[in-house]
C-alpha cells in the first residue's frame, strides 16, 4: 500500500518538475534571446543556435532549485486540495512521510546538480565564451582561457595575463603584458603588483619595464612604482569575460586558490565561487522545504494563480538572500564559507519553524 502511494506521489512531483523546468528554461530562453538577437542582429544564425546550444545546460542548472520548489507546492496543494492529503493523514501517514518520496528525488536531483556545475558546466561556459567573443563579438583578445594560475587575455600585439581579477572594483593583481612587434619579436615586457583598471587608462604599481633591443647583449629593466599605460581594451568586457571560476572545475579552481594565495594575492571572490558550488548544489533540497509548509497549512482558493505567487515568493526569498550573502562574501564582510551557506541555513530554519508549527 505504501509503496502505490509512494510513486503515486512520486509521479505527480516528476510531471510538475518536468513541467516546470520545461516552462522557466524556455521562457528564460525566449526573453533571453530576444534582446540578444537584437543586439547581435548582423550575427549568423548557426552562431546564435551554438551559443544557446552551449548557455542551455547553465540555465537548466539555475532553474532546477525553483522547479523543485514548484514542483513541491503543486503536489502537495493538488493532494490538499483534492482532500487525498487528508485521507493520508487520517491513515497514519504524517507530513513527513507524504514528503519523503519528493524529498528522495530532489535529493538526487542535488547530486546531479552538483555534478552538472562541477563536471559539464565549465567545459560549456568555455564554448559558450568563445563563440561570444570570438564569433558574435569579433573581439577574439577578450576570450580568456586559464592555465594553472593566470587568466591570459590578448589586445592586438600585446598579450598580457593577469593572476587574479576583482570585476567588482575593476582593479587586477599579478599581471605581466608582453608587447611585440609586427614580426612577433618580443620588444617590451612590464609587470606590475597593483593594477587600477580606469577606462582605457590602467595604473600599474610596483612592477618593472624590460625593454629587449636588438642592439644590445642583454635586456634593459628599471623598476618603478607608478606608471600608467592606455589600453584598447573596454574594461566592461573585460569584467565580463573574467569570471574564470565558471570555466574551472572544483578541482582546478582549488589549485588556482592555493596557487595565487601562496603567491600572496587575494582569492576571496574565488573562495566565495568555490564553496557556491556546494552551496547552491543544495538549494534544491532546501527550496523543496520551504515550499511544504506553505502547501498543507490550508485549503486555498484561487489554485493554480496561487500557487504560482507562492511559488514566485519563496524563489526571489531565496534569491535575495544567496545574492545578499555572495555580495557580503566577495567584499569580505562575511567568510566564504558562510557567503555560501547561510542562505541555505536561513532557509531550512524557517522551513523547519514553520513545518513545527503546523498542527498535522
Amino acid at each position: 500500500m505504501l509503496l502505490i502511494i509512494d510513486k503515486y506521489v512520486a509521479k505527480l512531483f516528476i510531471l510538475f518538475f518536468g513541467a516546470g523546468l520545461l516552462i522557466f528554461t524556455t521562457l528564460f530562453l525566449a526573453v533571453d534571446f530576444l534582446s540578444f538577437a537584437a543586439r547581435f542582429s548582423d550575427a549568423g544564425f548557426d552562431a546564435l543556435l551554438k551559443y544557446y546550444g552551449y548557455f542551455t545546460p547553465s540555465i537548466i542548472y539555475q532553474m532546477i532549485p525553483v522547479a523543485s520548489l514548484l514542483s513541491t507546492v503543486f503536489t502537495l496543494s493538488t493532494l490538499n486540495k483534492s482532500n487525498e492529503l487528508v485521507a493520508l493523514f487520517s491513515s497514519g501517514m504524517s507530513l513527513a512521510r507524504v514528503s519523503a518520496p519528493m524529498l528522495v528525488i530532489v535529493a538526487g536531483l542535488s547530486v546531479f546538480s552538483f555534478w552538472l556545475g562541477d563536471r559539464v558546466l565549465p567545459h560549456f561556459e568555455q564554448k559558450k565564451n568563445y563563440v561570444y567573443y570570438v564569433e558574435l563579438k569579433k573581439k577574439p583578445g577578450l576570450y580568456s582561457t586559464v592555465n594553472t594560475d593566470k587568466i591570459w587575455y590578448r589586445s592586438e600585439n600585446i598579450l598580457f595575463n593577469i593572476q587574479t581579477l576583482n570585476p567588482d572594483d575593476s582593479t587586477a593583481q599579478g599581471m605581466t603584458l608582453y608587447y611585440f612587434n609586427e614580426a612577433w619579436d618580443l620588444v617590451q615586457l612590464i609587470t606590475a603588483k597593483t593594477v587600477s583598471m580606469l577606462e582605457n587608462v590602467w595604473v600599474l604599481k610596483n612592477g618593472t619595464v624590460t625593454l629587449f633591443v636588438q642592439d644590445e647583449s642583454f635586456p634593459l629593466t628599471k623598476s618603478f612604482k607608478e606608471k600608467q599605460i592606455s589600453m584598447n581594451e573596454d574594461v566592461a568586457d573585460l569584467k565580463a569575460s573574467s569570471r574564470a571560476s565558471t570555466i574551472m572545475s572544483l578541482g582546478e579552481l582549488r589549485r588556482f586558490i592555493k596557487k595565487n594565495k601562496e603567491a600572496g594575492l587575494d582569492t576571496i571572490r574565488y573562495e566565495v565561487d568555490y564553496h557556491s558550488k556546494f552551496g547552491f548544489a543544495f538549494a534544491s533540497l532546501v527550496m523543496a522545504l520551504m515550499g511544504i509548509p506553505f502547501s498543507v497549512s490550508k485549503q486555498r482558493s484561487g489554485g493554480l494563480f496561487v500557487n504560482a505567487g507562492i511559488c514566485i515568493a519563496l524563489a526571489f526569498l531565496y534569491w535575495a538572500l544567496y545574492s545578499s550573502a555572495i555580495t557580503l562574501g566577495k567584499h569580505g564582510v562575511i567568510s566564504p564559507f558562510f557567503a555560501a551557506w547561510v542562505p541555505n541555513i536561513l532557509s531550512l530554519s524557517g522551513s523547519i519553524y514553520l513545518l513545527l508549527r503546523l498542527n498535522k
